[in-house]
């Protein structure tokens, strides 16, 4: 099997930064569900409620802590592929025509999260 090339690679970077941005913003919204869950339920130990409260809303902001760093990896693998994708259609090479064709893809789902997320 032959090596992976550089834009196969970056191509794959770039799918995976969008499934794992859009599995974060998935976990806030859990996370958001859950504090208001606790917060309705007044029956219960008072302590313990308090204490799981606290720690919901810690992992709450560690998750939104994440979201920027997230979100610069992908714009510059985004941007590491556009590069790429231009460098390797100036080559001419009729071989890497299913890879370029996926690196566009790729970068297509990641300004379409970047829409739905905005």
């Amino acid at each position: 099997m032959a090596p992976r090339t550089q834009l196969e690679i970056i191509t794959s970077s770039v799918i995976r930064l969008v499934k794992e941005e859009a599995s974060y913003h998935k976990e806030l919204l859990q996370q958001a569900e859950r504090i208001k869950r606790l917060e309705a339920d007044t029956a219960g130990d008072d302590e313990n409620r308090e204490y799981t409260l606290k720690q919901e809303r810690m992992s709450l902001e560690e998750t939104k802590k994440v979201l920027p760093t997230l979100k610069e990896k992908l714009a510059q693998a985004v941007t590491n592929l556009e590069a790429l994708i231009v460098e390797e259609g100036k080559k001419g090479m009729d071989s890497n025509v299913e890879h370029i064709t996926a690196g566009k893809e790729a970068i297509a789902q990641a300004k379409t999260a970047e829409r739905e997320i905005s």
